[in-house]
């Protein structure tokens, strides 16, 4: 004989059974019948996958985004679906870290997982000479989700590192980082020079290093390369002396591993 566990436990109890699952098996338990349809749109599930820190990140959203709003306008399953489309620049403003101000932050949170992504923006970069008009130029491209992108003017001595505090990562979570990058019709010196990208986990590991083409001749692959839990990613080139110019630096995306 079979049992309709619909017909004996209560909407409640469903709901926090998939609160215990993932976010992709909540979705398809809407195919299973309208009682558990319902019990997958309860807060209660939505709540529990969202970052336990998500409101902090919210309140610290630039001034000028709307997302700070979404606390008191949207309940917790709007909220999650959004975070998913909708990245949210954070940090933008004076920062009480060396120099810079306007550093930038992008977050959102990963649909099927609900673990957290963050991009790194340029300015949130350290880039050796960026404030030098000679070798580096700041500018507006309509495509980036930053007010503004690094365009390399010209260098012999190629150095690029962005770091995270890890424990603003998903925990138990492995994670790679992708340059974002293209290059301006004017690029030069990247074609057949390597460069190297350097990952590193505090300053006590010696990390790992990497060397790359950034553009790679016709026989040449091109190679994703991949970081675990890690606080700093850099792109280094200073061997060769060799001029570079036409670089164009979005940021550093950090998600998590086999995530598109």
């Amino acid at each position: 004989m079979r049992t309709d566990i619909t017909n004996i436990l209560p909407e409640e109890c469903i709901s926090y059974i998939l609160s215990l699952t993932s976010p992709t098996d909540v979705c398809r338990s809407k195919l299973v019948s309208p009682v558990f349809r319902s019990a997958a749109d309860s807060d209660t599930i939505w709540g529990n996958f969202l970052p336990s820190d998500c409101y902090d990140i919210i309140s610290n959203a630039s001034s000028s985004s709307s997302s700070k709003l979404l606390t008191s306008s949207m309940s917790k399953t709007r909220l999650y679906f959004h975070l998913c489309k909708n990245p949210i620049i954070i940090d933008n403003g004076t920062m009480k870290i060396s120099m810079l101000t306007n550093l930038i932050l992008l977050y959102r949170v990963l649909a099927a997982t609900g673990k957290k992504c963050y991009m790194l923006g340029a300015r949130r970069l350290s880039i050796a000479w960026a404030n030098t008009p000679r070798y580096w130029r700041w500018k507006r491209v309509p495509e980036s989700r930053f007010s503004e992108v690094a365009e390399l003017k010209e260098v012999w001595w190629l150095d690029v590192k962005g770091t995270i505090e890890t424990k603003i990562l998903s925990p138990n979570t492995t994670y790679v980082a992708y340059l974002v990058y293209k290059f301006s019709s004017s690029r030069y010196g990247f074609e057949k020079k390597p460069v190297d990208l350097h990952v590193e986990l505090g300053e006590s590991d010696a990390g790992r290093t990497f060397r790359i083409f950034l553009d790679p001749s016709a026989n040449i692959p091109q190679f994703s390369r991949e970081r675990e839990d890690g606080a700093t990613c850099s792109l280094r080139e200073v061997d060769n002396y060799t001029l570079k110019k036409g670089l164009i630096i979005e940021g550093i995306d950090i998600r998590p591993k086999d995530s598109r």
